[in-house]
């Protein structure tokens, strides 16, 4: 059973919390990696190096979206592709995190995250709402 007294609040703190993320990793790459480190990090992967910029952008600004509440479930969606990019540098070091070069659990939830935000809708507080598709119910906003 949800308690709808107190769903858009835990709707809103997972949007926060998940807006947070992307932002913080956003600006690791920016502050402490560089742009031209994670493009080298992005090739050593076998990636396009002229990746690293969009992709810290779309991290950015999606998390910056994702926080206000700005179409906060289509926002959520379209990252996904960069966590499954994420994920699969990540698959060779082994399930945990704190493995050598990082394990793929911490995508993998934040899969599983993106897909729970898609689903509840933006919460309490957000600035611009938008269904996912017709007949969605956003939570009430309380």
């Amino acid at each position: 059973m949800i308690d709808q007294r107190t769903a858009a609040y835990g709707a809103l703190l997972l949007r926060l919390s998940l807006g947070t993320m992307w932002v913080a990793h956003a600006l690791l790459k920016y502050f402490v990696f560089s742009i031209a480190g994670f493009a080298g990090f992005l090739e050593s992967q076998g990636l396009p190096a002229f990746m690293a910029w969009p992709v810290f952008l779309m991290e950015l600004a999606g998390g910056i979206l994702i926080i206000l509440g700005v179409y906060t479930r289509q926002v959520a969606l379209l990252l996904l592709p960069v966590l499954v990019v994420a994920g699969w540098t990540h698959l060779s070091n082994g399930w945990v995190f704190t493995n050598a070069g990082g394990g793929y659990e911490y995508p993998l939830f934040l899969i599983a995250s993106s897909f729970a935000v898609a689903l509840l809708g933006d919460g309490a507080l957000a600035l611009r709402s938008a269904r996912l598709w017709p007949g969605a119910a956003a939570l009430p906003a309380k």
